[in-house]
């Protein structure tokens, strides 16, 4: 079982940056959707991902030995792997179909499942705090979508359609999340993420259609560039914080993800007009988006607020006379 090294400021600095690049991720690549596929342009991400870490790997001579994985550490990559390759897909086809703010609010759901799901693999326990947590996330996913509510529960609308899709998307992104904490035991992070990076590039070549990276225009071209850049830096910040720091204050952490994507669309929709649409939701959504994210923080750190809250208590019991 793999133990954290105990480095939170480390890790807490990590998560923030994930949570940054997460955020202003999706406002790119909705423009490099204009033009390519989601297929190949998460085909060129994890390509480019995965051919600079093999670079620097291999000067570094630091590439990773398959033979100490084992059996059980086989299946754990094969996990990862699949569950980033049906992630990545799943959030580009869903973000065709949504904002980019509405789809980082839904994607919220990986980080908060994943915890739920760390609750039983490694065996954290699920405090009161915690459950107060989901409720107040749910609460806040009915505040956001307010002006779509009948659309989301009476039809299967294009917008409905990719709110499933995220769902979706967030679901498997457990299974890569649980199996790369685990992997952690035997590699190294930059490791890990060259090997499932190539891995899944290699799946995905069959339908990717490289050409089409001819069409963009310079704009564009550097947005693919820089999409590709972020899945390098955010996912290897990720993988890193989990090695300092416990998933659960990782998972607290991510939870600002959104609000930097709202806040980043609203910059964006006022200096560049024509490439970026600004968010259509009313005052309520915005409440049921900070619930959200509030609601989130909550459930991850719900054990740590409530073990703080019984030592203080413990400590002026101790005071009394």
């Amino acid at each position: 079982m793999h133990v954290s090294s105990g480095r939170w400021l480390y890790g807490l600095l990590l998560a923030l940056t994930t949570a940054v690049l997460w955020g202003i991720l999706p406002i790119k690549l909705k423009e490099v959707l204009r033009v390519m596929d989601p297929v190949t342009v998460t085909w060129y991400r994890l390509l480019v991902a995965g051919l600079i870490l093999l670079a620097w790997l291999a000067a570094n001579r630091r590439l990773p030995r398959f033979a100490p994985l084992g059996r059980r550490g086989g299946a754990l990559l094969a996990l990862a792997i699949g569950g980033l390759t049906a992630n990545y897909v799943l959030y580009l086809v869903g973000l065709n179909m949504l904002s980019p703010g509405t789809t980082q609010l839904v994607i919220q759901m990986a980080p908060i499942l994943f915890l739920l799901a760390s609750l039983l693999v490694f065996r954290e326990s699920f405090s009161l705090g915690q459950g107060l947590g989901v409720g107040v996330l749910l609460l806040g996913f009915g505040l956001f979508f307010n002006q779509r509510l009948d659309e989301l529960l009476s039809s299967l609308s294009a917008y409905t359609t990719g709110v499933l899709i995220i769902l979706a998307a967030a679901f498997v992104w457990v299974f890569y999340g649980l199996a790369q904490k685990q992997l952690l035991t035997q590699w190294s992070s930059p490791q890990i993420m060259m090997v499932i990076y190539l891995a899944c590039a290699l799946i995905l070549t069959p339908w990717a259609r490289p050409l089409e990276a001819l069409q963009l225009n310079p704009l564009q071209g550097w947005l693919l560039l820089a999409c590709c850049l972020n899945t390098l830096v955010a996912y290897g910040a990720f993988a890193e914080a989990l090695a300092h720091w416990e998933a659960s204050r990782v998972s607290a952490t991510l939870a600002i993800t959104p609000l930097v994507t709202f806040a980043s669309v609203a910059l964006a929709a006022l200096l560049w007009p024509d490439h970026v649409q600004p968010e259509q939701l009313n005052a309520l959504a915005y409440g049921g988006a900070l619930l959200v994210v509030g609601g989130s923080a909550l459930t991850a750190l719900g054990p740590s607020l409530l073990a703080g809250w019984r030592a203080r208590r413990a400590r002026l019991a101790l005071l009394r006379p």
